[in-house]
């Protein structure tokens, strides 16, 4: 058992390391690929590389999260690993620009499903509870790992073989990683309909204080006929696909240009509009809701949430890209010598990740390690915030490392930790979506504002880094908000232990 469920833990963490790595493994080669492909001299276009990943990646994170609950972990995980994996192979060829831009559409959307099928396998396979905290750590280290490993693996594909192995390198993973996720995952499956059709576990209605909670059917969405087979929320995934792209569409173009553009207000304007359309539906008239209301009830899953938000807003994107052009523009470094300038981060963060976090999170409280993690990145943020050119790798780039890579692998896993603990089975996918979104969206959103305050040449790398420790500063507040932990009540007399 314990064998099997070590395999499932390698297979989701590979899933997970691909989909992180490609937020990043373009960034390095998009030289290469303007003039191999026939870019605009200017470049006008290339951003469109990342920016259609991104797009369709945090567009449909939600709605792909769903899916795991609906069709089953299984036809998620492979629907998604099959069609990332192709989409990695149709770019790798891709012989214009407008197919390169398509598959790597095709990317986001694979990985939209791919990805919160990886937490949500996770949190299924191993109940809560020490094992649980082991896997997470190791998930959450690939993740910081993924983001790391993107500029130096792009830059190093580049450099010895060609722009095209930083794609067609996810192909014979993917292939590879098919066969044990049919295996090893559960097929699909009919979930008992709860007294009442709700199908609800008692650990989804109760609160953070451990209290029973009776919803009263407010704020569910529609009623489900009990014994009915349960529809993805297609209105709902419309809206929040069109929510999500608006919104990261328009919080891009500002990096770019003005808030005053017609262009950037119009798509804010109208993501802002199916934002709001998407939470009518989800309270008042689907069936079965891609976020229902009540688990936003739960302070665990909003508080949580806003944490790893802002997180992903300074270490999901911001932080690699702009130390990539400081190391680049300030120290003169080329692409593959910027990769190896990350190695300190990758090490220093899955290191901590993987056996430091653990033994943290079994000593201490949840919101007190996401307080003291959030600290010390912030002080890591700030020293980086002072740095300047003639301060070399070592106090420029190295030392700042060591801190916020450390404060951030200790408050991270803690924060994943709280967002899934106490969630019942069939709204782990959910939760998984809505974990994943906040940190895909969270990561845009930050490199849009945080672009802003970098100047007209972006170059203002002092206020960048100034932000970010502000931004930590909110997270140790946030966790003041989550909620105590609970002392464990004494068993009943005669009760048998489950």
């Amino acid at each position: 058992m314990a064998s099997r469920a070590g395999a499932v833990l390698a297979l989701v963490c590979t899933a997970q390391f691909m989909v992180v790595l490609d937020v990043s493994v373009l960034n390095v080669a998009l030289p290469a690929v303007r003039d191999a492909l026939g870019f605009a001299p200017g470049g006008e276009g290339l951003s469109w590389v990342v920016t259609a990943y991104a797009l369709a990646f945090a567009g449909l994170l939600l709605p792909g999260g769903r899916l795991a609950d609906l069709c089953g972990h299984r036809f998620a995980f492979t629907g998604g690993l099959t069609l990332f994996t192709a989409a990695c192979l149709a770019g790798g060829l891709a012989t214009t620009p407008g197919f390169l831009i398509a598959a790597r559409a095709a990317q986001g959307v694979g990985a939209a499903v791919l990805a919160p099928a990886t937490l949500t396998v996770l949190t299924t396979a191993f109940p809560e509870g020490p094992r649980r905290i082991r896997a997470l750590a190791v998930w959450t280290a690939v993740s910081s790992v993924g983001g790391a490993a993107g500029n130096l693996l792009g830059g190093l594909l580049t450099e010895t073989l060609s722009w095209r192995a930083v794609l067609l390198v996810n192909v014979p993973v993917g292939c590879a990683a098919l066969l044990p996720a049919l295996r090893l995952l559960p097929g699909p499956r009919t979930a008992p309909a709860a007294p009442g059709g709700a199908g609800i576990t008692d650990a989804a209605s109760r609160t953070d204080d451990g209290s029973d909670r009776d919803d009263g059917g407010r704020g569910t969405g529609a009623a489900v006929p009990a014994g009915a087979r349960p529809r993805l929320d297609v209105p709902g995934a419309l809206t929040v696909t069109v929510a999500m792209a608006a919104l990261t569409y328009g919080a891009g173009r500002t990096g770019e240009g003005s808030w005053r553009d017609p262009v950037t207000l119009s798509a804010l304007a109208a993501g802002a509009l199916a934002l709001g359309l998407f939470a009518l539906i989800e309270a008042r008239w689907a069936p079965a809701p891609l976020i229902p209301p009540r688990l936003l009830r739960r302070r665990t899953v909003a508080v949580g949430n806003t944490v790893v938000l802002l997180a992903g807003a300074c270490l999901q994107i911001p932080v690699w890209y702009f130390l990539t052009f400081f190391m680049q523009d300030a120290l003169g470094y080329s692409a593959l010598r910027t990769g190896l300038g990350f190695l300190p981060h990758t090490l220093v963060g899955a290191a901590a990740g993987v056996w430091v976090t653990p033994r943290l999170m079994r000593r201490f409280a949840h919101r007190t390690l996401i307080l003291w993690g959030a600290a010390l990145c912030g002080a890591g943020f700030l020293w980086q915030s002072t740095v300047t050119a003639g301060d070399g790798y070592l106090g420029g780039v190295l030392g700042p490392a060591v801190v916020f890579s450390l404060g951030g692998a200790i408050f991270v896993t803690p924060a994943t930790a709280v967002v899934t603990s106490g969630v019942a089975a069939e709204d782990a996918g959910a939760v998984s979506g809505l974990l994943n979104t906040a940190k895909q969206f969270g990561g845009a959103l930050g490199l849009a504002a945080l672009s802003a305050v970098a100047g007209p040449e972006g170059d203002a790398y002092g206020r960048v880094f100034a932000a970010m420790t502000l931004t930590l500063a909110v997270i140790a507040v946030l966790a003041l908000v989550l909620p105590r932990p609970r002392q464990p009540r004494a068993p009943a007399a005669g009760a048998v232990s489950r």
